[in-house]
């Protein structure tokens, strides 16, 4: 039941990208999920410890729910097993949410109208830079060195998603 839950809410925290097509895995977003799952473990066995009374049993998923707590937390926190493309694809939803909220939002102040608009053209520009970044890193490899970077300069995109 824990496994089904935390799957279901991985998929639920894609459901506020702006396009289909900004949905990228996330390493960050698993993270988070299992640190919402382990959260969700603890809760509901606190609830039902009077339904199982093997104390050994309790203590030992309490004990697996903390532990898969610290590690998703340590994880999401120091973000040490994200690299270029991965913190790309992770990027590229955060982003999308920013261009929903900008764009779905009841905005009635002028400025705040303005920077919701400038917000969603920056994050589009940013999506196709990202998106091209991570086929040009799949097809290429890294530009780990000014002249390789050089080399492959990133193209100029327009603010529309």
């Amino acid at each position: 039941m824990i496994l089904v839950s935390t799957t279901v809410m991985f998929g639920v925290m894609y459901l506020n990208t702006y396009e289909l097509w900004h949905v990228e895995f996330s390493e960050t977003r698993l993270y988070m999920s299992l640190l919402m799952g382990a959260t969700m473990t603890a809760i509901m066995l606190a609830f039902m410890l009077g339904m199982h009374r093997n104390r050994k049993v309790n203590a030992a998923i309490f004990g697996l729910a903390a532990l898969v707590f610290v590690g998703a937390l340590w994880l999401v926190r120091s973000q040490s097993a994200v690299e270029d493309r991965t913190y790309m694809r992770g990027m590229i939803p955060h982003h999308s949410i920013a261009v929903l909220t900008s764009a779905n939002a009841e905005i009635r102040d002028a400025r705040v109208r303005k920077l919701a608009d400038e917000i969603i053209a920056s994050q589009c520009r940013e999506i196709s830079e990202m998106q091209w970044l991570i086929d040009d890193i799949d097809a290429n490899g890294r530009a780990t060195t000014p002249a390789d970077a050089a080399a492959r300069p990133v193209p100029e995109f327009d603010d529309r998603c």
